[in-house]
């Protein structure tokens, strides 16, 4: 299972994350090493952040290396989630944090999946963490729902002005998106249709949203930052499209068929005898 465009472009948001953290060379703007308290040689944050997205993103472009850029990108990325926690357990009840620690977790879980789809062939063990992955995926994109739905009105400000019929409508009409994306992957409902569908809106959301702001003040670290974790989070939800545009494949090659009439003739009468 080759898990084809999916995994290049998170590989390449990875490598983009790499190289803005360098050419920025500080985490001044990344609220979430605040909790690891004051930090003596923050530089080396740096580094520690940039070397394994950078490795692994050049591996996930790969099929004989994927394997390995995946665990590489898996690893950093739950660290970045993990970071959320102290400031989750600090305020509960604020969900801004319980949102970012999902976005993080939401890259954890595509690189899940490919791990798990590099593993052996028929591997028990792959297929434990391409469910995971994807299970997880899931649930992170239930996350989503309620980050956009508890913050509403944050939602349609990032909407364009300009796009009809108005901001709030598209703020509810992709929470709304979310939502039966989410019911659809974790019920396996129509879950291809929803991933594809899903992996679009996200895409759209960094050529309408994030992209402009770039323009707009391209000195900011915000939106490099933000045009990036889109394109990950793209990435990661084009991961799961892409195993089940597989795995659908597979199952239509599998179904015998017979070529001519005369083979069902023949295999009715055979049943009957």
């Amino acid at each position: 299972m080759q898990l084809g465009l999916g995994r290049r472009i998170l590989g390449t948001a990875a490598i983009a994350f790499a190289v803005i953290a360098v050419a920025w060379g500080q985490f001044n703007g990344w609220q979430q090493i605040r909790a690891l308290g004051k930090v003596a040689h923050p530089e080396v944050l740096v580094y520690f952040a940039a070397a394994p997205q950078f490795f692994g993103g050049v591996a996930l472009q790969f099929r004989k290396t994927a394997r390995v850029g995946a665990l590489a990108l898996g690893a950093i990325y739950l660290v970045f989630a993990l970071l959320w926690v102290p400031f989750i357990a600090a305020k509960p009840g604020v969900y801004d944090s319980w949102g970012n620690f999902f976005e993080q977790f939401s890259l954890v879980s595509g690189a899940l999946i490919v791990y798990g789809s590099f593993t052996q062939e028929n591997s028990q063990r792959g297929a434990w963490f391409v469910k995971v992955g994807y299970v997880c995926f899931g649930i992170c994109v239930i996350s989503f729902t309620l980050e956009q739905l508890f913050y509403l009105s944050g939602t349609a400000s990032f909407v364009p002005k300009w796009i009809p019929p108005g901001q709030m409508f598209w703020a509810v009409a992709t929470t709304v998106a979310f939502a039966l994306a989410a019911i659809a992957l974790l019920s396996g409902r129509v879950a291809l249709l929803a991933a594809r569908l899903l992996t679009v809106m996200i895409a759209g959301f960094g050529l309408l949203v994030w992209l402009p702001t770039l323009f707009a003040d391209s000195h900011k670290l915000f939106n490099w930052a933000g045009n990036v974790q889109n394109l990950a989070i793209t990435g990661a939800a084009w991961i799961v499209a892409d195993l089940l545009a597989q795995r659908s494949a597979l199952a239509i090659a599998q179904v015998p068929f017979p070529t001519a009439p005369h083979a069902v003739n023949a295999s009715a009468a055979a049943t009957r005898s």
